[in-house]
C-alpha cells in the first residue's frame, strides 16, 4: 500500500462506510458511503485531501441518512479535469446527483466548493432538496488575509512539515487542542495533505479553485436559489470571517448557526457542536426573497 493511501485508510479507520469509484461526466470519482435514509451529499472544501476530512462527523450523519462524500475532481483520490470551471464543476454535482443518490439530496458544501455549489443550487436547484453553505467565501465580499496566501503559497511550494502547520493554525481555532483530542487522526490527516499536495493536478486544482471560489457571486444569483438555504460558521473562522457570514444572512434571510470555540473546520475541531449547529439549520423552513 502507498504512503498515502495509507495515510487515507488511517483517517477513515473505524467507520461503516464503503469506498467505491464511479465515472461520472466522464470523470472517475472516489465515493465514500454510509448508512442510510434520505440522502446527505457532503462536499468538501478546497483541501487537497478530498471528502476523507468529513471523517469526524460521517458516523453520527449516517445514522439518520445515507451519507455520500465524493472527492471533488482533481482532489483527493478523483482524477482531474482540464479546467475546474462552473461549467465542468456543474456538469460532474449533476451527474453525482442523478446517478447516485435516489432523490434531491440535502446538500452541505464547505468552504471554497461552498461558492461552486451556491452557483449550481440557482442553476440546477431541481436537484437539490435544501443546500447548507459552510464557510464559503463567495456568498459575499471576500478578499483573502494576506497571512493566510502567504501560508498557502509556501505550502503548495513546499508542502513540508512546517509549512502545513502554518497552514493549519489558519484552519483551526485551536491547532493544539484538536492534535491533544485525536493525536492518531490528526497526524495521519497532515501527512495525507502532504502526500497529497505534492501532486501536480491537485496543486493545479487548488490554484483554479481559488481564483474562482473566491469571486463573489451576484446577490441576484443567490437569490434565485429556489430551496431553502442555510449558513453554518465557525465564531473564530480566520479563513473567511464570520462578518461576512452575518452580513449574508442579513441580505438574504438565510437562517445562519455559529459554532464558538471553533475556526474554519469545527466539523474537526468541535464535530458535536457542528452536528447540532446542522441539525438547527437544516430544520428551519425559512427562503430568502427573489428580487
Amino acid at each position: 500500500m502507498a504512503t498515502g493511501e495509507g495515510d487515507r485508510a488511517r483517517l477513515l479507520a473505524g467507520l461503516a462506510l464503503t469506498e467505491r469509484r464511479v465515472d461520472q461526466a466522464g470523470i472517475s470519482t472516489a465515493v465514500l458511503e454510509a448508512g442510510s435514509g434520505p440522502p446527505l451529499l457532503l462536499l468538501h472544501g478546497g483541501i487537497e485531501v478530498g471528502g476523507a476530512y468529513w471523517a469526524p462527523v460521517v458516523g453520527r450523519l449516517a445514522e439518520h441518512h445515507r451519507v455520500i462524500a465524493p472527492d471533488v475532481p482533481g482532489l483527493g483520490e478523483s482524477e482531474p479535469v482540464a479546467r475546474l470551471d462552473a461549467a465542468a464543476f456543474d456538469g460532474w454535482l449533476a451527474a453525482i446527483v442523478s446517478e447516485i443518490c435516489q432523490e434531491p439530496p440535502l446538500l452541505i458544501a464547505h468552504s471554497l466548493i461552498g461558492s461552486f455549489a451556491a452557483r449550481f443550487a440557482a442553476r440546477r436547484g431541481e436537484l437539490l432538496a435544501r443546500l447548507v453553505v459552510y464557510g464559503a467565501p463567495g456568498i459575499g465580499r471576500y478578499r483573502m488575509p494576506l497571512g493566510l496566501r502567504a501560508a498557502a503559497i509556501r505550502f503548495a511550494i513546499h508542502p513540508n512539515g512546517g509549512n502545513a502547520e502554518r497552514l493549519e493554525r489558519w484552519a483551526f481555532r485551536d491547532l493544539d487542542g484538536a492534535v491533544r483530542g485525536n493525536p492518531e487522526w490528526m497526524a495521519a490527516f497532515a501527512a495525507y495533505l502532504r502526500e497529497r499536495a505534492t501532486v501536480g493536478h491537485v496543486k493545479r486544482t487548488m490554484r483554479q479553485l481559488v481564483a474562482a471560489g473566491t469571486k463573489r457571486i451576484d446577490d441576484g444569483v443567490l437569490r434565485n436559489i429556489p430551496l431553502p438555504v442555510g449558513l453554518v460558521w465557525g465564531r473564530h473562522d480566520r479563513f473567511v470571517p464570520l462578518a461576512l457570514a452575518e452580513q449574508a444572512s442579513t441580505r438574504l434571510n438565510w437562517p445562519l448557526e455559529v459554532i464558538d470555540e471553533a475556526g474554519h473546520v469545527p466539523h474537526i475541531e468541535r464535530p458535536g457542536a457542528f452536528l447540532r449547529a446542522l441539525d438547527t439549520v437544516a430544520a428551519r423552513r425559512v427562503r430568502h426573497p427573489r428580487g
